[in-house]
Formats: C-alpha cells, structure tokens, sequence
C-alpha cells in the first residue's frame, strides 16, 4: 500500500499533493467533530483515507505541511526578521490548531479503539498485572529495608533512611516497565500508555527523593531535628517547599506525558504545541503563586517586591519563548534561573553526607565524588538536555553552522571543565591525604626519612598536576570550539624556545632543582646550609626553595643559586665542644667524671632517647696562656645537639665543683715590695670573684633551660 501511495505521489507532482493534503485536512476535520455518517466511499478513496490515518503517512505530511513555509520563505531579510516570521509562524499554526483539538482527541479515540479487538477487559486486566507486579515488588523490598533498619536502629541516620524512601521506587520502576512489556497490547495503544507509566514512575522518584533532601517536619518534632536532615531550613519553609516541588513535578510529569501520547497517537505538530503551551500556563501560575508565597528571610518590603516583581517578569518571559517556540532559549533561561539555586541546594544536601574526617582513600573519594561528581552530573546533563533540544528543535535566534558550532562548543567547554574540576579535585583530595598521613611523627628513622621525602616532592607533584590539567582542559575546549590546537601547540613550542633563550637563568633554576630532587639532597623540615644562606627548609615551588632561619628571616632562594648545599638534618649530627682547665687538673680524673656525665645523659627521660653516642672526652687540644684546653664530643639525632650540648655543659660543671677541678683563669704574678704585693693579691682577688660569678651566673641559666 505504500508502494502504491508513493508511486501516486510521484504521478501527480508535489504541488497538486499539497494541495490534496490540505483539502483532507480541511474537510476531515470538521466530519470528525460533527461526527456525520459520511456514504460509502470508493475502495481507492478508503485506501488512501486509510493510508492518511496511518501516525508514519501522518508525522510526514506534518513535517512536510511545517517545512513548505520555510523553503517558500524569501532569501532576503537579516535575523530579526526571520526570527519575527518564524514565530508569527508557529503562533499562526496553534491559533489555527483551536478548531481541530477536541476532533482529534475523538479521532485518536476511535483509532484506539478500532485496534481493540477484544474490548476493554484485557486492558484493564494488563494495567492491573503491571500495578499489581510494580507495587508488589516495591512493598516487599520496602519490608525487607523497615526490618534491617528496625535491627540496626542505633546505627541508623538520614542515610539508610533516604535509601528505604528511595530504593523501593526504582524496584517499582523495574517491575513495572518489565510487566509492562509482556503484556500484549496492541501497538498504537501500548505507545500512548508508556509515557504516562513512564511519567508516574518518574513523579515518584523525583518526590522521593524531595521528600528525602527536604524532610518536612512538624514542630512538634522540633527544629533541631529537621535542621539535622533537612538542609537548614525551618520546619514551615521545609513543608512549603516540599509541598510546592510535589505540585511542580506532578504537573511537569503530566504535561510531558500527555504530549508525548500525543506523538505517540500521530497529533499534527500545531495541536502538540497548542496543548503544550496550554500546559506551560498552568505551570507558569504555579511557579508565580510559587514566588509570592515563599518564605523569605532578612528582606525588607522593597526588596522583596522589587525581587519579586523580577522574577515573575523573568518566569512570563520564559512562557512566551516556550509559546513561540523557541525551545533552545527557553531551556537556557530556565537553567540561569533554576542552576544556581540548585547547585546551592545540593551542596547543602550533600554537606551532612560527607565525611569530614576521613582517614582512608576510599572515604576521600567518596567524599569528592559526592561534592563535586553531583554538581558535575548536574551541569552535564542540562548541558546534554540543552544539546538534544538544540539538535531536534533549533532556534529562530540561533541559525547559521558558526553559531551552532560555537553553541555545542560552548555546552561541550562547560562539561569539559567541569570534568576537570572533579579530576583535579580528586587528585588533590588523595595528595592531601598522603601529606596527611606524613605529617605524623614516628619513632622509625626510615619511616620518618619516607614521610619527609613525601612532603617534600608531593607538593611538587600537586602544583605540576594543576598545571598539566589546565592545560589539557583548555586545549580540549579550544578543540571543541573549533580552533586547531596542533598549529597552537607547535606555536608554543617555537615561542617556547624563544623564551627559553630570554630567560636562561629561569630554565638553569628549574633544571637544577629537578636535579636536586633526583638526588634527595633536602627535604622539607631539614635544617641546610648553603654558602652564606641557612635555614630550615618550609616548602618548595618549581624554581626555588624556601628556608626559615633559626633566628626568623625567611629566605627564597632559587635552585641555580644554591651551589653545594650542606644538610645538617640528615642520619645523625656530631657536635663537639671544648673547655678550659687550669695546668694542674688532673686529666684522667676529668675523663673519670666525664664518663659519669654520659651514663646520666642517657638515663634522662627525655634526652636519652636523642643520643646515639653520649658525651665523651677526646683529649688535650692546646696549651692556653691560663690552662690546657680538652676537647668533648657527642652523637645526637638531628636537630637535637644543641638541646643536647647544653645539657651535658651544666652536668659537667655540677661534677666539675663536686671533684674539685678548677676551670683555667688568668692569673697576674708581681714582684715588689709590699704594698705592690698587697695591691696585686687584691686583683687577683678580684678577678676570682668575677669569675666565680661568670661562673654562677652560667650555671644558672644552663639549669633554667
């Protein structure tokens, strides 16, 4: 047969069919809301009557009727005005589609109806197989969750509870559609009963889980415990909210049903708009009465008016662009209004399901994934629907291939971007997480050297991973843009050279401190010393190092100034030190007292374990002009020898008084009469007692610290 309705298309030109078409159009429409008994027409006339009933012959001839206005349309004229003809197009198409709604509803009707061999009995018995399967399915899975939570009640919160709301419902949806597709219904009322199955299981889902983000509670169950699950807001604004998002999504969920039936049943494309907008009024009341109720806090009257009076301006907007057709702008209105709000309420959402302290790498992924891979599926799939939309509809605005490349581009660059946020998040979550974990003192030399390896080179990594993914994600927005990154790239490398020859000192830097952490000569809170700079080294940047000096100064010292570096922080630290002692000390008796001066150093709670050689006396070292001059020295950990030093100094005077050994002094010898004499011992006298207080006052200072 349509074979035979083509070849007749063929033999009679496009113009005379046309006009055929719209004939039939014209004289079935108004039979079919008469509903006339029309006499028995010709076998041809009924084939072809038969053949314009058929939803594939139909959807044609719509979108060849749709697509006439526009191959007539004249070539001349800028945007403006092909954007004004095109909707005065599509507004002109639904004024004239008035007439014909309720003729094609009962032509629809009948059409079902024909298909119905049997009557209404196995329908009605196939929707209450898929019901009873659907919600038998849900209830039992629901009692299986109610006891396991009852079991576990103490550990139980806002998640497990989420999942016995949520999970239920997907089961539901399984069951149901997998009834759904073993029954055998006839095909053209099977396609108009799926989007109303698939509109119910989406309502409720979409007020499951409002249900579990809002959490409504009375205020007789108090404010602390809706504030707990229920993102911050105060009971009556939760409950409103709630309320309002159950009203929105079952109306949305009816609207899209109802006209994709409508598709499904063959409705010419001017009927499927007119009722479309008819729908979009209704949610536009909503969405007003919506914006004048909701509660508002820290708003003056002028504020909220002037507020107000925007956004419900905004909404009327965006009906008019969804009325006249112009679907890609209104979806970007509604997500600039909506995306914002959105994003903000699912991060609060998530905020209470995160893991603030989390110690493993498993729960850190977790935690990222809920923050940002949420907010990334968000964006992703407005940016998805946008491109959908944008492919199957278009827009009077946006004609042209450059404006459509860039409008994809621009959709892919969001997507892009944001994939890059979750990849740089992710790896900066898991190196924080070693840095972490490396910060924590340990009593194991090789597990301590491992740690300061680690915060040294992972800061490192971290800032070369943020560039890397920089740069890979503009390129791949470019590319997506349409500019070719592969001259840019070889563009770079030239200028890159370029710039490597004017900047030789910032390459040297680089390079030198690559090669300085290949060779692991510091790292980060070792104490180094290089040429007149020393310090403790703070961090790192890609050319230069930083060291906090002992006394505060803070030095940036870049790699290619370094030099030969001295690191004292490394295995083990000698210090050594040397003492003055009069000519007639006994020296073996010093070693003796020395040696005592060790055992006590080590037995000390808190510097024994800082020793790895105690004190010890090496020697003689010089004669002086006073005294003979011995040489000490000690093993200690790194960092720790002057603590140490200081220590051993005021145990070695204490032992030093106990046993009677004098340090050296300068002594004055005169030769003369008396009063000379007298006047030289009264010098030496004076000199002793100075001494004697040097030496008190040291002692004590040694002990204070």
């Amino acid at each position: 047969m349509s074979i035979l309705f083509w070849h007749c298309c063929r033999g009679l030109g496009r113009a005379p069919i046309l006009l055929l078409l719209q004939l039939v159009f014209a004289l079935t429409a108004p039979l079919a809301a008469q509903g006339m008994t029309t006499p028995t027409a010709p076998a041809k006339v009924q084939q072809l009557i038969e053949l314009l009933d058929d939803p594939e012959v139909r959807q044609w001839l719509a979108a060849r009727q749709a697509a006439t206005p526009v191959a007539a349309m004249p070539a001349e004229g800028g945007l403006p005005s092909r954007s004004v003809a095109a909707i005065r197009r599509h507004l002109d198409g639904m004024r004239t589609a008035v007439p014909r709604v309720i003729p094609e509803w009962m032509a629809a009707r009948d059409r079902i109806v024909a298909e119905m061999d049997q009557g209404s009995m196995p329908i009605l018995r196939g929707f209450a197989l898929v019901l009873l399967v659907g919600y038998g399915a849900e209830y039992l899975l629901r009692f299986v969750l109610g006891r396991s939570a009852r079991r576990s009640a103490a550990e139980s919160g806002p998640g497990l509870a989420a999942l016995i709301r949520i999970a239920p419902l997907f089961v539901f949806a399984i069951a149901a559609v997998a009834a759904f597709a073993q029954t055998g219904w006839p095909s053209r009322l099977e396609a108009a009963t799926a989007p109303l199955l698939i509109g119910w299981i989406a309502a409720r889902l979409l007020i499951a889980v409002a249900s579990a983000a809002l959490n409504p509670r009375s205020k007789d169950n108090g404010a602390a415990e809706s504030q707990a699950d229920s993102v911050s807001l105060e009971p009556d604004a939760a409950l409103f909210w709630y309320r309002r998002s159950v009203l929105f999504i079952c109306a949305m969920a009816f609207a899209w049903a109802v006209v994709d039936m409508m598709q499904a049943l063959a409705f010419p494309a001017d009927v499927r708009d007119l009722t479309a907008a008819l729908f979009g009024l209704v949610v536009l009341g909503l969405a007003i009465d919506t914006v004048l109720r909701r509660p508002l806090v820290e708003l003056t009257a002028g504020q909220r008016t002037l507020r107000d009076a925007l956004t419900v301006g905004l909404l009327a907007l965006l009906w008019l662009l969804w009325a006249a057709g112009m679907k890609v702008l209104f979806w970007v209105g509604v997500y600039t209004l909506i995306l914002r709000p959105l994003l903000r309420f699912v991060s609060a959402a998530t905020r209470s399901t995160l893991d603030t302290e989390a110690v493993d790498i498993m729960r850190v992924l977790r935690n990222v994934l809920i923050d940002r891979g949420v907010r990334f599926l968000i964006v992703a799939l407005a940016a998805a629907w946008l491109a959908k939309v944008f492919q199957l509809n278009g827009s009077p605005v946006i004609q042209g291939d450059v404006v459509k490349h860039i409008f994809r581009g621009v959709l892919a660059g969001v997507v892009i971007l944001l994939a890059a946020d979750l990849v740089w998040q992710l790896a900066k979550e898991l190196i924080n997480l070693h840095l972490k974990r490396a910060a924590v003192e340990s009593t194991d030399s090789a597990q301590l050297a491992r740690d300061m390896r680690v915060r040294t080179l992972l800061p490192i990594l971290r800032n070369f991973l943020a560039a890397f993914i920089a740069v890979v994600a503009g390129m791949m927005v470019l590319s997506g843009l349409g500019v070719h990154v592969g001259p840019l790239i070889a563009g770079a490398g030239v200028f890159g050279v370029a710039i490597g020859f004017g900047s030789q000192t910032l390459v040297k830097d680089i390079i030198s401190g690559i090669f300085y952490m290949m060779d692991d000569a510091f790292r980060v809170g070792e104490y180094i010393q290089s040429g007149s700079y020393m310090g403790t080294v703070e961090s790192f940047s890609i050319r230069s190092v930083r060291l906090r000096h002992h006394r505060g100064p803070v030095f940036t010292v870049p790699f290619g100034s370094l030099g030969a570096v001295q690191n004292m922080s490394r295995d083990w630290v000698i210090d050594k030190f040397k003492i003055n002692l009069s000519y007639d000390t006994d020296v073996a008796k010093v070693k003796k007292v020395v040696k005592g001066v060790g055992t006590a150093l080590l037995e000390d709670e808190e510097l024994g374990p800082l020793i790895i050689e105690t004190v010890k006396m090496k020697g003689v070292e010089q004669f002086g002009d006073y005294g003979i001059t011995l040489g000490f020295a000690m093993t200690t950990k790194p960092g720790h020898q002057t603590q140490v030093r200081r220590r051993a100094q005021a145990l070695i005077k204490e032992a030093f008084k106990e046993n009677n050994i004098q340090f050296a002094s300068p002594t004055v010898q005169v030769a003369g009469d008396e009063t000379q004499v007298a006047a030289a011992a009264a010098t030496r006298d004076a000199i002793a007692k100075k001494n004697a207080a040097l030496a008190a006052q040291q002692g004590g200072e040694a002990a204070a610290e």
